[in-house]
């Protein structure tokens, strides 16, 4: 039986255990797969204990803003189809029927909307996201002595308008990023 030889060198033992822990974090994300519900709920406690830390610290605001604009980052990425039906430089592609699109019409052939960010890929980025600024939280050279209210107005004024574009594109378009209600077939036992 060939058993591999052992790293000797320093840098061989290292990057012999990096690649260890770097196999079992895959096979953690793995297996967490299928409990979508069970996986967007300890994200959205991780988030929670992310701002009451914010709230109990009196601090690090600027932390959570930069949270809040990625996470909007990674939301509004999560809605927009993979091909985008308006780029201009993806039309004669369409044309030729090399790249995905909507149908316009009833008679054309249906195509699901395949997201630009993937639901899994979503929720993996917003976790290390969430993460990271619950680190960064507990160091004071991440404090920044900022006017906090101008932050929330700020983003909320961002959101309102991002969205309030999203949706004109998906109404201009007419795509709807999530299905909801999807038929389901029982098996009659007559």
């Amino acid at each position: 039986m060939d058993v591999p030889d052992e790293p000797t060198t320093p840098f061989g033992v290292v990057s012999a255990h990096t690649s260890r822990l770097q196999r079992q974090y895959q096979a953690l994300l793995d297996k967490s797969t299928p409990y979508v519900l069970y996986r967007w709920i300890g994200t959205g406690v991780g988030l929670i204990i992310f701002f009451l830390r914010i709230f109990i610290a009196q601090g690090w605001y600027i932390v959570a803003y930069a949270l809040g604009i990625y996470l909007l980052n990674l939301f509004l990425a999560f809605l927009q189809p993979k091909f985008d039906p308006s780029n201009d430089a993806l039309d004669n592609e369409m044309e030729d029927g090399s790249v995905g699109t909507l149908p316009t019409k009833q008679d054309e052939e249906f195509r699901p909307f395949i997201r630009r960010l993937p639901e899994f890929k979503f929720w993996h980025a917003a976790s290390r996201a969430i993460a990271i600024s619950f680190v960064c939280s507990w160091f004071e050279v991440f404090n920044v002595p900022v006017f906090w209210p101008v932050l929330v107005m700020y983003w909320f004024m961002l959101f309102i308008l991002t969205m309030r574009k999203q949706i004109q594109h998906m109404i201009k378009y007419r795509y709807v990023p999530f299905t909801v209600g999807k038929a389901r077939y029982t098996k009659n036992s007559s």
